[in-house]
């Protein structure tokens, strides 16, 4: 029997994030996701940005790799390796990092947006369940669909992007130009902003909000909050035609009341539930699993096609 080696890193892997840029070198199979070996403060400009890469760059000792899988926020055409808009990062729209990555390593660039990587380690780590709609509620929120164990791929560079469905009476401006968007509720920032209205007086930390959770329950701002995420996601899954979704982040971090609140609203509201079962569960986020199986199937064993429906897959 075979098996690809797992003692040598052969990937480098570099998440770009809205406070912090991380990296670290992969082997060809994720056992524990770990901790992030390197960071540096996510500039406001590119320029910047190439400074601390070369900075973390010297701290790596490993030189040279098989390829470097970037993963990013925003809408991203995968095919030219270039983030087209990103709501929360504007500097990195057009600016070509993947380029500047060649700059420090002489090596191959995978850029994939950030929540098809998770979906894609979600799935390499429960191979079984094939088809899912993944929403991830962190910096921002964002989704991935999986069909038949592939990521689905379409003509245009846009998918999943649960975070910006408007919500009825919400008034918060988005970065993504709009108002009222899912993502000023639901984000982890917009959580605590609403968190410190209704409770003025405690500490506007994630930690505070927890313990307030398992104090007081989901209170109402909490349970409106959760009810527009659950529709968003009920209404995505009766689109696509899905019986299960996979949710992680932040939101699931909290007391276990949010996620029954949250499951049960997404229930209420999808279709199937009234025919059959509806899937709903937690799972943990596994970036770096999602970026060596993207790695593993565009360098290792890279399918040749002009289709851009097939080739966008992974």
């Amino acid at each position: 029997m075979l098996r690809l080696t797992q003692s040598k890193p052969r990937f480098l892997g570099i998440q770009l994030g809205l406070t912090k840029t991380s990296l670290s070198p992969l082997p060809l199979t994720i056992k524990d996701e770990g901790s992030w070996t390197n960071d540096f403060e996510t500039p406001a400009t590119a320029k910047e940005w190439l400074r601390g890469l070369l900075k973390a760059a010297a701290r790596i000792p490993q030189k040279s790799f098989w390829g470097i899988l970037f993963s990013v926020p925003g809408l991203v055409d995968e095919r030219k390796a270039e983030i087209l808009y990103s709501p929360n990062l504007h500097w990195t729209e057009r600016t070509g990092l993947s380029d500047l990555i060649r700059e420090v390593w002489d090596a191959p660039v995978i850029l994939i947006q950030e929540e098809r990587a998770l979906a894609l380690g979600h799935h390499s780590a429960d191979p079984e369940g094939e088809d899912f709609l993944f929403v991830e509620f962190g910096d921002g929120v964002g989704g991935a669909i999986m069909i038949s164990g592939k990521l689905f791929s379409h003509p245009l560079p846009i998918g999943g992007e649960l975070g910006h469905t408007p919500v009825m009476g919400n008034t918060r401006p988005c970065g993504c130009g709009s108002v009222g968007c899912l993502e000023t509720l639901a984000s982890t920032r917009a959580l605590l902003q609403s968190f410190a209205t209704a409770r003025p007086r405690s500490p506007k930390t994630w930690k505070a909000l927890a313990k307030s959770v398992a104090a007081h329950g989901v209170e109402p701002w909490l349970a409106k909050t959760l009810d527009s995420m659950a529709a968003v996601i009920a209404g995505a899954l009766n689109v696509l035609g899905l019986k299960r979704v996979v949710i992680t982040g932040d939101v699931i971090e909290l007391p276990s009341a949010v996620f029954s609140y949250l499951s049960a609203a997404i229930i209420k509201g999808a279709l199937w539930a009234r025919f059959g079962e509806l899937e709903v569960e937690k799972a943990p986020r596994r970036r770096k699993a999602g970026l060596v199986a993207a790695g593993i199937d565009r360098l290792i064993f890279p399918v040749e096609t002009t289709d851009l429906a097939v080739n966008t897959q992974i």
